[in-house]
C-alpha cells in the first residue's frame, strides 16, 4: 500500500513567517510624554496611553489631576483606533445608532470617542494613542497628533 502525503504550502505568494516594524519601548515613551506635555501646554489634565499594533499597552502615563476614569479610557482609544485600523474621532460618526457599524460600540473594550489616533511608520500601523482627560475627544486627539509629530521623524524608515 503506497501513502502520499500531501504538504501543506502557502497559497501562492504568501510567505510562511512574516515580519514586522512595532514601537520602541524608548519611543513609546517619548510618544507618551510628548503628548502628555501637549496636554499641560493646554491646561489639560489627562492619561495618555500607547499601544502597540496589537493593542498591547506598552506605556501609561496619568497626569496627577486627570480623573479616575481617564486611565483605561484612554487605553481603550488607543486599543480601538488599532484594533479598527481609524482613528476613534472617524468612528464616531458611522457608529451612530442605526448606521451599519453600530454593532461596533457594543465590542467588549472598544472605546467609540475621538482621542485614539494611530501611529504610522512607511505606511504601516505600527501603534496607537490614545488620550482621555481633555474638555472633548476633539481636545484629546488634538494632543496626540501633536505627541507623534514629535517623534515622526524617529518612525520615519
Amino acid at each position: 500500500m503506497c501513502a502520499s502525503v500531501m504538504w501543506h504550502r502557502p497559497a501562492h505568494g504568501q510567505e510562511a513567517l512574516v515580519t514586522y516594524k512595532s514601537l520602541s519601548p524608548e519611543i513609546a515613551l517619548e510618544l507618551a510624554r510628548a503628548t502628555l506635555e501637549e496636554c499641560r501646554k493646554r491646561g489639560f489634565q489627562v492619561a495618555v496611553s500607547v499601544v502597540d499594533r496589537f493593542g498591547q499597552t506598552q506605556v501609561m502615563l496619568r497626569d496627577r489631576y486627570a480623573g479616575p476614569h481617564t486611565p483605561a479610557t484612554a487605553t481603550g482609544k488607543a486599543w480601538t483606533a488599532v484594533s479598527f485600523r481609524t482613528n476613534t474621532s472617524d468612528l464616531v460618526g458611522i457608529t451612530q445608532p442605526g448606521m451599519p457599524q453600530a454593532g461596533l460600540r457594543e465590542l467588549p473594550g472598544a472605546v467609540i470617542l475621538g482621542g485614539g489616533v494611530r501611529v504610522e511608520a512607511a505606511g504601516a500601523t505600527v501603534g496607537a494613542v490614545g488620550v482621555s482627560g481633555a474638555p472633548g475627544g476633539d481636545a484629546d486627539e488634538a494632543c496626540a497628533k501633536a505627541g507623534i509629530a514629535a517623534v515622526q521623524d524617529k518612525l520615519d524608515f
